[in-house]
């Protein structure tokens, strides 16, 4: 008996994992799940709009006949001009009205009414006579429309009024019955009728990401492996990495390859002005996944309402409201219903802790910012479409791009083929490449250079001292190029190429690296004996990297091999007081002081040795720098060797 009830039950699970791309239920309901939903059957008018219009049309049509009627009421006679003339001789009119066209009506001391028209303004001596010694009334009138025009445009005014108020009553009755209801709708963008067409395949690089995010593709597509075994597909998976490394697309991208519906929705499309309704969308939502099921949810930016609950100050009783509401859901819906959420999300360490626990987003995949064999990957998709000349070399630009995202690549090549259209061209070439990367990197680059002469010769001599100890150092990164065109904020600069994606950073490495950023300033002092404000900037970032070296790394023998982090607030609900708030002490923190200032003085210090004993040398490159304003890396290393670059004749400041 119980091998029979073990074999129904086996059955049971896999006539349950028989629908390729069907609803997965346990309830016999017939019909597609996959069909779209009948249109909604317009809304009838109410009986009483029917009543009012009824009432006002009968209004209009009363007062209509009552001012024909009234206008009626007295016989009207028709009088020649003579016979009016004659009946006020006579004495027999009471009053006369004449309007500006010589229409005259008048009254008959009979209580008869008459009209009659004036012949010619020339011809109307003898009435007026006549009228003057008869002592007779006279009243001038403009000409008017007909009674029914003028009752009509005397009513018109309160026709207006009532539609108008008959429209704010429609209008209040649609929100109500269908406008408050929609506030509670889901704003999700759903896209069922074409499914996406992204695949895997149309994401560049990511290997590994794609490999863990394929495994909600395959519970989408064959449930019935993870049934059998007794295994939970995956139900919330939650994207975390860098602005622009592609995390949208990559949900897209799931949706293209399981083939199922794709409700995309952002986080803050939740929260609204009205407490609940975030909630209500919340559940709405999820009921329009359940009847599309298999589907797939992906709310983008999720710490728009996935925030530390109770941490911030002030009233935020909607947004936890509507966290509360996405718990409940994430916890609510069956596991065999063929559900998954995907979110995204740059800050993680904001989001809710019971958001992240097994059973709702219980899969973290970091989608970081891709390295250089991806960039060269992704550069070679955005490239497409585009003309690329033979000196383009992809592989070079993804060398010359640490750090750049997915979307700061395609903007990069974007930026390129601007310029190659400035320029008048449609063929994409280095130059282009180069001057894209630069004005991302440091802004627009003046095509000629404004600097006084003697400006131009302190610029170059600042990034001679940078390029020559780039060049001299043994850890440093190559020069690239050298330039004293100002660019943005910057007078000049100097690239450096890394010649390998670095991960790990040795204690030489950064020594050379404080040497070189303070290179420029000791150039400076070497050549005009003191500095200049154009090292702001590298001092600046010199103190960050020795800072980093003495509280992060352990590299510093006087405060020992301790790290104790940034410092940076590590969820948005810490107060002022809780970021500058440090886990050492003031002595401490006066011993990292002097042992940063250390290493930045003996970076300096040996900077301005090295460029002392290459003198020559850097005579020579800032000389080159002044004449031709952009000079290339191997140019830079010919004068560190004694090369055949040509040395110029001295070029003065003045």
């Amino acid at each position: 008996m119980p091998n029979e009830k073990r074999e129904r039950a086996v059955v049971r699970m896999l006539n349950a994992a028989q629908w390729p791309n069907r609803h997965l239920s346990v309830s016999p309901k017939p019909g597609p799940p996959r069909d779209p939903p009948p249109p909604a059957t317009p809304p009838k008018t109410p009986v009483w709009r029917w009543v009012l219009w009824a009432v006002l049309l009968a209004g209009t049509v009363a007062v209509l006949v009552v001012s024909s009627l009234s206008s009626n009421t007295h016989k009207t006679t028709s009088l020649s001009y003579t016979a009016l003339v004659t009946k006020v001789q006579a004495g027999n009119v009471s009053e006369v009205s004449i309007n500006d066209k010589g229409a005259v009506t008048g009254e008959l001391k009979t209580g008869e009414r008459f009209t009659s028209q004036l012949p010619t303004a020339l011809g109307t001596s003898q009435l007026q006579q006549a009228l003057r010694t008869k002592q007779v009334p006279i009243t001038a009138t403009r000409s008017s429309g007909s009674a029914w025009l003028s009752a009509l445009l005397a009513f018109l005014p309160f026709l207006i009024l009532v539609g108008f108020f008959i429209w704010i009553g429609g209008r209040a009755q649609r929100s109500l019955a269908g406008g408050m209801s929609g506030f509670g709708r889901s704003k999700a963008k759903i896209i069922e009728s074409v499914r996406p067409d992204t695949r895997f395949a149309n994401v560049a690089g990511y290997d590994g990401v794609k490999q863990e995010i394929s495994e909600v593709v395959d519970f989408l597509r064959h449930p019935g492996r993870y049934v059998v075994a007794g295994a939970k597909g995956p139900r919330g998976v939650i994207m975390v990495g860098p602005p622009g490394t592609g995390k949208t697309l990559l949900a897209r991208a799931v949706a293209g390859e399981a083939e199922v519906p794709f409700l995309s929705v952002t986080g803050s499309a939740f929260v609204e002005m009205f407490v609940g309704v975030g909630a209500s969308r919340v559940r709405d939502l999820f009921e329009e996944a359940r009847k599309r099921a298999p589907a797939i949810i992906f709310i983008d930016e999720l710490d728009a309402i996935g925030g530390r609950r109770g941490m911030a100050q002030g009233g935020h009783e909607e947004r936890e409201q509507t966290l509360n509401q996405l718990l409940a859901e994430l916890d609510g819906f069956d596991q065999s219903s063929g559900i998954v959420v995907l979110a995204a999300t740059n800050r993680p360490e904001t989001l809710d802790p019971a958001l992240l626990r097994p059973g709702r987003f219980d899969r973290q995949v970091v989608v970081p910012l891709p390295n250089q064999a991806e960039r060269a990957a992704i550069l070679e998709v955005h490239a497409l479409g585009k003309q690329l000349a033979e000196d383009v070399d992809l592989d070079v630009t993804a060398r010359a791009t640490p750090g750049f995202s997915g979307a700061d690549l395609a903007n990069l090549l974007n930026e390129a083929a601007i310029n190659a259209v400035r320029a008048g061209r449609t063929l994409l070439t280095r130059e282009d490449l180069d001057a894209a990367r630069d004005r991302v990197l440091l802004g627009r680059r003046e095509t000629s250079n404004a600097l006084l002469p003697e400006e131009r010769h302190a610029v170059a001599v600042h990034e001679s001292g940078h390029a020559l100890l780039a060049a001299l150092c043994e850890h440093a990164d190559p020069v690239a190029k050298v330039t004293i065109l100002p660019s943005g904020m910057a007078l000049g600069s100097t690239e450096q190429l890394p010649e390998a994606e670095r991960h790990l950073y040795s204690e030489g490495y950064l020594t050379d690296l404080l040497t070189v950023r303070l290179g420029g300033r000791a150039a400076e002092l070497v050549v005009f004996g003191e500095a200049s404000t154009g090292a702001a900037n590298d001092l600046s970032g010199a103190t960050q990297v020795a800072t980093r070296m003495v509280r992060e790394f352990g590299l510093s023998t006087v405060v020992g091999p301790v790290g104790y982090g940034t410092g940076e607030p590590q969820f948005l609900g810490e107060s002022a007081a809780d970021q500058v708030r440090r886990p050492y002490s003031e002595q401490t923190q006066r011993i990292v002081d002097e042992e940063v200032s250390r290493l930045l003085r003996e970076a300096e210090q040996r900077a301005v040795d090295m460029l002392r004993e290459h003198r020559d040398a850097l005579d020579r490159l800032s000389a080159l720098l002044v004449y031709h304003e952009t000079i290339d890396g191997s140019v830079v290393l010919e004068v560190v060797h004694g090369g055949p670059a040509k040395p110029l004749s001295p070029v003065t400041s003045g």
